[in-house]
């Protein structure tokens, strides 16, 4: 184990941890809400520092990306465990392994150094540290990045938006990007089906932007969950107030854990959603997890030329020159190569 960032004894051995909103207060031998931060003795430990359970060379188009660095790969790492208890986690046998199985972590022990090692082998222009929620293992991915930078390896989050400004303002110089999830517009939603709060996401994705993070947000669209078009009207107003140039990535769920009640997100809803964040001032939607779908690609906002095609993780660069439509002279927010 390795002594965790972020956190303050409070007294009596209790110590509180500053990574994420939940900001729990830990007592000796206690665990936080994520099941992988542990008080022995009024000193806080990460359990999972270098117990990695995935890794894999992904199109950074996978996180999803669109505007940052697109075509190139990202090296992608996690470790088990979680902050939320998303009833409808994709990856659920990795991130909710302590509540589902106890503190005894899975992993192979891989350190930083070979981390890194392993992303400039495979030509990895970005290393991601995803598939469960990065700010849990928040001790691996500050060494790796840090580690990484000076080899022109960018960090990246995709992550559910929880973390507090303190860890944004460590990790800002170390993150370059970050995928924020934003589940729905509903305080009762975000309770109810993840065990958190809406609004430490929403004070998340404008800090980041401030911090200057490149940002992206997805949306899994859940059928009567958080598809009515109120609640998205509201999303996607929110976005567009905080950067109209954010791209906003539309999912189609699929039911998996212990959402199995509901049906598969149909094309024709999130192409409504679509609609509906273009409506409400957003530059970039995209639509995507279905077949038949149109609203992948990047076109110009201002003459609508073709600049990114994609077709599932296949991209082809057109129109843009040096963040530019080549077209029209349009700046295309992101980072292209």
């Amino acid at each position: 184990m390795k002594e965790a960032m972020l956190y303050t004894a409070t007294g009596g051995g209790t110590v509180r941890c500053g990574l994420c909103a939940h900001r729990c207060a830990i007592k000796d031998g206690g665990h936080g809400v994520c099941g992988v931060r542990v008080n022995q003795g009024g000193v806080l430990y990460t359990a999972n520092y270098d117990k990695v359970v995935a890794t894999h060379v992904d199109p950074i188009e996978k996180k999803p990306l669109f505007h940052y660095k697109p075509g190139s790969l990202s090296y992608s790492i996690a470790t088990a465990g979680c902050n939320f208890r998303c009833t409808f986690c994709q990856n659920y046998h990795i991130s909710q392994w302590t509540h589902d199985h106890g503190y005894d972590l899975p992993g192979e022990s891989v350190p930083p150094e070979e981390i890194v090692r392993q992303a400039r082998s495979a030509g990895c222009e970005t290393i991601a540290f995803t598939y469960t929620e990065p700010t849990i293992f928040a001790e691996l991915a500050y060494d790796t990045a840090k580690l990484a930078a000076p080899h022109g390896i960018d960090g990246v989050f995709v992550s559910n938006g929880y973390m507090t400004a303190e860890m944004v303002d460590v990790f800002g110089p170390l993150i370059k990007a970050a995928n924020i999830d934003l589940k729905a517009f509903r305080e009762a939603s975000y309770r109810e089906t993840a065990g958190a709060k809406l609004q430490p996401v929403l004070d998340s994705i404008r800090y980041l932007r401030e911090k200057g993070v490149w940002v992206e947000v997805t949306t899994l669209v859940i059928p009567g969950f958080n598809d009515e078009d109120a609640e998205l009207k509201e999303m996607a107003e929110f976005l567009a107030a905080v950067d109209a140039g954010m791209p906003w990535h539309l999912s189609a769920f699929h039911p998996t854990y212990h959402m199995l009640d509901r049906t598969p997100t149909g094309l024709r809803t999130l192409h409504r959603a679509h609609d509906i964040g273009r409506a409400a001032g957003l530059k970039y939607v995209y639509c995507g997890n279905v077949p038949g779908n149109p609203y992948e690609s990047t076109l110009c906002p201002s003459c609508s030329a073709s600049l990114i095609e994609r077709e599932g993780y296949r991209v082809r660069m057109r129109g843009l020159s040096r963040g530019h439509c080549a077209a029209c002279g349009e700046a295309i927010p992101g980072v292209f190569g």
